[in-house]
């Protein structure tokens, strides 16, 4: 066997630049045998190579080490092999983010834990800053940390729906289930709200998205009409801006001009501000007898009702599901919250009138001492519906687990009877109104909506 090697330049010295190697020596081009020579070269080449692989099997060696569950290698944790991992995505600097995460707890300690062979993790992250707010970067670490990690089957979150939009293609592409709790966007499922929507969140093309509530296209419109049966005629609208806000200020908007009430001006507030005299000045100004918020509790509005009053600025106040929690009424004080209305989706759990919703409601009370209110129950109801799709799955696979969520048809849960429709909505559509009394949130409005 003969072999020609170019020699480099840094080894080539007085030899000429190229040999034949016979397996014993080289043999330059004019017949000098340079066996000394060719041996130095061969060793140099063989201890290169020999360096590399060790190089390789070390690092593969690391990632096995730092990655044990990393599936169809041999020598895998078999402890992993028997673990599902639930991934939960809320801003737990905001009550209603606390409650939700509270509520799933609660379901899969009831079943210890466990579903057929498998233990459940319940990770809990973090997408907010410390006032509850959510925020981008954060969104998509956790979707990221979900979508990498071969444990994990399902994705509880987020609340926001702009948070949605971050994670929805990240755990599409995974194949995870994901189940709302919060988001409340039509466009997260359905088209004709923005431009691309919903495609843009389903880059395989397949749903693996479900939410347990109806939507703002609904929730938005049944505000317009509850502030015209309780004779209110000349509105201002303001919104936080961000998706789920903004969304629905502008149904609420487009639904109020259509009954025929007068919409005094409609603006977008800096929801990182903490004053807004200049512009309730302004309003004052216009003699409003409703204002209406669009948007969440930690973006703007508990600064806003204290100085209202402040200024002098005697009017009603009504606002969506994002504001329709004891958080609100504690952040900006009761004495300013007094009388506000706020529409939900669903029912909070001491008015939906099932016996598991009373079961559920004096469980957790005990439990947390605090009313869970709405998204307490549909958190539980979401949590009791994935152990039932996992446990007729039977195994550790994210599709089947995904095909057995989006057929679960529930009846004997919390809510009343539903199941998910081709775009991954629920069919159970009710709005409420609720209204603040004695410092908390009272129904006092069952809306049945088509």
């Amino acid at each position: 066997m003969q072999i020609i090697i170019k020699c480099c330049p840094e080894t080539r010295g007085s030899l000429p630049g190229l040999f034949l190697f016979d397996g014993f020596g080289m043999i330059n081009a004019y017949g000098r045998v340079a066996k000394s020579a060719g041996r130095i070269y061969m060793k140099k080449i063989i201890w290169a190579i020999l360096a590399a692989v060790i190089l390789v099997l070390a690092v593969w060696g690391w990632v096995a080490f730092k990655n044990p569950s990393t599936p169809g290698r041999a020598g895998a944790d078999p402890e992993s092999q028997n673990k599902i991992k639930i991934v939960t995505s809320y801003p737990m600097g905001y009550g209603s983010g606390r409650l939700v995460v509270d509520a799933v707890n609660l379901a899969f300690e009831q079943i210890g834990y466990k579903v057929g062979k498998y233990s459940i993790e319940l990770v809990s992250l973090d997408d907010g800053d410390k006032i509850g707010a959510w925020q981008e970067d954060m969104e998509e670490k956790n979707a990221r940390i979900a979508a990498e990690d071969p444990d994990v089957m399902a994705y509880i979150g987020p609340f926001n729906s702009g948070a949605a939009k971050v994670s929805m293609p990240i755990l599409n592409r995974a194949g995870i289930t994901q189940i709302s709790i919060g988001n409340t966007w039509p466009g997260l499922t359905k088209s004709g709200f923005a431009p691309g929507e919903p495609g843009i969140f389903y880059p395989t093309g397949i749903r693996h998205y479900f939410r347990i509530m109806t939507t703002d296209d609904l929730q938005g419109p049944a505000g317009a009409v509850w502030a015209e049966e309780l004779g209110f005629k000349k509105i201002y609208i303001i919104d936080d801006g961000e998706v789920y806000g903004k969304g629905i200020a502008d149904l609420f908007h487009n639904k109020a001009i259509k009954l025929g009430l007068q919409i005094l001006d409609h603006r977008t507030i800096d929801k990182k501000s903490s004053d807004f005299r200049e512009l309730i000045l302004g309003i004052k100004k216009l003699k409003p007898d409703l204002i209406y918020y669009g948007g969440v509790t930690p973006n703007g509005i508990t600064y806003f009702l204290p100085q209202m009053h402040e200024l002098g600025l005697k009017t009603s106040t009504m606002g969506p599901d994002g504001i329709m929690e004891q958080d609100f009424i504690d952040r900006t004080g009761p004495e300013y919250t007094e009388g506000v209305m706020a529409t939900t989706v669903g029912v909070d759990a001491r008015n939906i009138g099932t016996p598991g919703a009373e079961k559920f409601y004096n469980v957790f009370f005990a439990k947390y001492e605090k009313d869970p209110g709405a998204y307490g129950a549909f958190a539980y109801e979401a949590a009791k519906a994935l152990i039932r799709a996992i446990a007729i799955t039977g195994q550790k696979n994210r599709a089947a687990i995904l095909d057995n969520f989006r057929n679960i048809k529930y009846s004997d849960g919390v809510l009343e009877s539903w199941n998910f429709d081709q775009n991954g909505d629920t069919t159970l559509k009710i709005i409420s109104g609720s209204k603040v009394i004695n410092g908390k949130f009272e129904t006092v409005k069952k809306f049945q909506v088509n």
